[in-house]
């Protein structure tokens, strides 16, 4: 049959190995020298090996002592955190977090399901609108985590990474080689006044191929061949495609993806969320 160990005398076996005194262990443990004693006197026969060399006054390990006592820290360590889990289940926190639309995808819905399996307590309500209007939110203290694309980041942006913009068009499409080039961009978009001074260097004249502040009609007019439009190189929409120099369309350089954060939320629940978006995004 499977022996288990008695965590609460394995913490004592920590607590007499880092003092070197029942005493001192007795009193950190809130229990009396006895009760210290017979915890360990107990983890040794249970064991049947000696753990401690009592032939000086201070209590130091024997070799099957040091054996354990890296076990002993990792056990305790992973009991304590299962518990502090548990306490907090109970314990709701709400994270206004907000990103960009062409951010949301691929990342955010195998993020979002690892969020709500690992750390249900964590009520996230999300925002999605340009970044511009993200930057204006948080500062004005509404939201407490955002994403964003930016190619001038604020101060106290942290840059998870960096990419090259690129045009994108229809797959065998030829809405690139059409003068005025229809731009299936809105106006507030981040990338749009990079991409109309990127044509204006090299005499491109342009206009608007829809109004409306959708990503996906965006995508939608240039997967149609209605247009053409900007987006991060690892982001291309289905139905697109990224358009080299052959197009005859001018580089427009880089982009970043920030992450900024008020620090206003603690514990272990939004520290985790916090890791898994600069994981994912970095």
């Amino acid at each position: 049959m499977a022996q288990n160990l008695d965590i609460a005398a394995l913490r004592a076996l920590l607590t007499v190995a880092e003092t070197g005194s029942v005493t001192q262990a007795a009193r950190l443990l809130n229990l009396t020298q006895s009760a210290v004693s017979m915890q360990i006197r107990r983890l040794e026969e249970a064991l049947d090996k000696v753990l401690f060399d009592r032939a000086n006054r201070k209590m130091a390990l024997t070799r099957a002592g040091r054996s354990l006592l890296d076990h002993a820290r990792r056990i305790c360590a992973e009991n304590d955190a299962a518990l502090a889990r548990l306490r907090a289940a109970d314990a709701e926190v709400t994270v206004r977090f907000g990103l960009p639309y062409d951010l949301v995808s691929p990342q955010m819905p195998g993020l979002l399901r690892a969020m709500a399996e690992q750390w249900p307590m964590v009520r996230l309500q999300l925002v999605s609108r340009r970044s511009s209007v993200l930057r204006r939110m948080f500062d004005a203290g509404e939201l407490d985590i955002i994403l964003t694309t930016e190619d001038k980041p604020g101060h106290e942006a942290e840059v998870l990474a960096s990419d090259d913009l690129v045009w994108i068009g229809a797959q065998l499409g030829r809405a690139f080689c059409e003068r005025p080039l229809m731009l299936s961009i809105e106006e507030s978009c981040a990338f749009y006044d990079a991409a109309l001074e990127a044509l204006e260097s090299v005499g491109i004249e342009a206009k608007s191929a829809f109004e409306g502040q959708s990503d996906e009609m965006a995508s939608a007019t240039v997967a149609a061949d209605m247009g053409v439009a900007v987006r991060l190189s690892r982001y291309i929409p289905l139905g697109c495609v990224a358009l080299g120099p052959e197009s005859g369309l001018p580089a427009i350089g880089r982009s970043r993806i920030c992450f900024y954060d008020t620090g206003r939320l603690t514990g272990d629940p939004v520290d985790a969320f916090r890791a898994m978006l600069r994981e994912a995004y970095a």
